[in-house]
This record gives structure tokens, sequence and C-alpha cells, in this order.
């Protein structure tokens, strides 16, 4: 009969609790702190410690993947479409695994942006300093200088990133259901300037430095015998905590805390950042959107701030595209929009 490491980390709490309670009164204090213990571990979490490292590749031939010719993503030695449930009953794992394969693929996308679209990257905010958080977005060469008309791609909310509508479509679809690319191309052929926002990236972030609190003895009027009392405990305290964090935390995933991008905050912010210093300074006469999910309520939160008025001297269009659902609003320097 076999026992699991849980079983036994479990067993083992438990005759260490009974040898204290034998111990006498002189351990009332580690019995209710073992007691705290037990109450704050959750079985779920105390499971993970069984998972696998999350240590996945950083590279889509690392994971055994390659898009196919028709922009499907295929596994390179079975041919096989991307399979979510790599491990079974590990699903904490294979959604890491997910997501890491889903970093590779936004990468990859930027990549098609400016290799097979020639859109440039362009840094953002535009006068950023060299230490702050940036954020950008991408752009055809004529931008901002074509005459005629200008189309302004936005995604939705989630993970989707510059050029994706869909990581999910991308992934067990292909690169046409999933990208904007498709969108791209036939506008640059139509003749349109476009400008790709990036309204997700919002943050970058880095690791919590921790904060070592040295306990100082030195200096003090308190007897020694106290002072040792004091150092013992605080030793034992650290010692349950670490305890503890071996449990809550086994694969020492990092720490990490956020450091927004200036004037580029939310998806709100960014819409409006990238009208004011971009479109609103482009040549087109006509400026079109295509927006998805929560990309349309960012312009719409842009409308607003901006007025109706302002944004209709450009006479905008806008496709809002929710999956199936399509609504398309046109104005012609009118006082209002007109749904159609």
């Amino acid at each position: 009969m076999s026992i699991s490491l849980s079983s036994l980390i479990f067993l083992t709490i438990w005759i260490n609790m009974a040898q204290i309670q034998q111990g006498g009164s002189n351990e009332k204090e580690q019995t209710t702190a073992l007691k705290d213990l037990l109450s704050r571990i959750d079985l779920d979490e105390l499971m993970k410690k069984d998972e696998p490292p999350f240590d996945f590749p950083d590279t889509l031939e690392g994971f055994e993947y390659a898009f196919n010719e028709k922009g499907q993503l295929r596994h390179i030695k079975t041919g096989e479409p991307f399979v979510f449930n790599y491990r079974e009953d590990l699903h904490r794992w294979n959604q890491k695994r997910y997501e890491a394969l889903g970093e590779i693929i936004t990468r990859y996308v930027y990549e098609l942006l400016e290799s097979d679209c020639n859109l440039k990257k362009i840094s953002i905010p535009v006068d950023a300093t060299e230490s702050e958080p940036k954020s950008f977005i991408f752009m055809s060469e004529d931008a901002l200088t074509n005459p005629q008309k200008l189309m302004v791609l936005i995604h939705g909310s989630g993970v989707v990133r510059a050029g994706q509508w869909a990581r999910r479509l991308i992934i067990n679809e292909d690169l046409d259901s999933g990208t904007q690319i498709p969108f791209i191309k036939r506008a640059m052929d139509e003749g349109y300037g476009v400008i790709v926002l990036n309204p997700n990236e919002n943050y970058i972030e880095v690791e919590k430095q921790k904060m070592h609190k040295q306990s100082s003895s030195d200096g003090t009027d308190e007897p020694a015998g106290k002072r040792e009392r004091r150092d013992k405990i605080s030793k034992e305290t650290r010692k349950r905590r670490d305890f503890y964090e071996k449990y809550r935390n086994p694969q020492k995933e990092k720490e990490m805390m956020q450091l927004f991008i200036r004037e580029n905050g939310s998806p709100e912010e960014h819409a409006v950042y990238v009208w004011d210093h971009f479109i609103a300074q482009a040549a087109a006469e006509n400026v079109f959107f295509v927006a998805h999910s929560y990309g349309g309520l960012a312009f719409v939160e842009l409308r607003k701030l901006k007025q109706l008025s302002v944004i209709l001297e450009k006479q905008v269009l806008i496709r809002h595209s929710n999956e199936i659902q399509h609504v398309v609003i046109k104005g012609k320097r009118r006082n209002r929009l007109t749904n159609c």
C-alpha cells in the first residue's frame, strides 16, 4: 500500500502535536502555533508540492510545436493540435504550461506584425525616460501621412496583446482566425494607413524585493533572560513561517509587483493617449476603428472624453466585432452617429 507525501505530512504534524501535548504547559505556545498552522493549510494548496516544476520552454521549438503553411499550430513530430491536458490530474500545471506557450505566441505575433505586415513598433510614452516602464503600438509607414484613410485596430480584454483577437483561436484554430493580420493586410492592400493599439499592456512586472527586518537586541535595558526568551520566540516564529511557506508556495513562484505605464495604465487611458499623440495628428481625412469586445468600450470612453464633434471631424467609422455579433456605426460630418 502506498502513502502519499501529503498524508505523511499530516501524520507528522499530528504526531508532533501529540508529543507536544504530552510535554506539559511549557509547550503551550508551540501547540497553539501548530494548531494555527493546521487551520491555515488548505488541502489544494498542500497538494501543489506534488506538481512538476513550472519549468517550461521559451520557444515554440522547445514546446515541439510550429505553425504550418495554413497557420495552424501543430506538433512537429505527430502533427497533432495542441493538447491542453498534457498531464492528467494536474490542471494548474497544465494551465501554467498553456500560459507559457501563450507568451511565446504573443512574441511570435509581434514578429509577424513587423516582418509580414511591415509595421513599425513605436514605443510609448513618446517622451519616456530610459528607466521608466514603457509600452508600444504598431504603425504602418504611412499611418500619419496617408491623406485619405487610416484604420485603427483595438483588441479586447484579457491576455491578448497587439495583433491578436483571441489567443484561444490562435492555438486551437489558426493565425487567420485569432490575429488581426488579415485585417491589416487587406487594409494596406486597399490603401489604408494602419495603427494597431496595445490596450492591455498597462504595466510591467518586477519581483518584489524581500525586506529583511533584523531584530536588534543591542541597546536595550531588558533583562538577559527576557531577551533570550524573546529571541527564542522570534526564531520559532521564523521556523514556523518557513515551514508553512514551503507548502504554500512549493514552486517558489516569485512574488511580483506591478509598475504601471504612465498615461497608459488602462485600456481607456491607452486609447486616449494614442488618439492624442498619433491619431489626432494623422493627415487622414477618414479614420476607421475596428474594435473587438472591450476594445469597443475603450472607444466609447474615448468618444466621451474627446466629445463626439471632435471625433466626427475625422469622419470616423467604427466596426465593433464581438465574435459573431457585428455592429457597424458610421459618422459623416454630422452631429450624431447612425446605427446600421
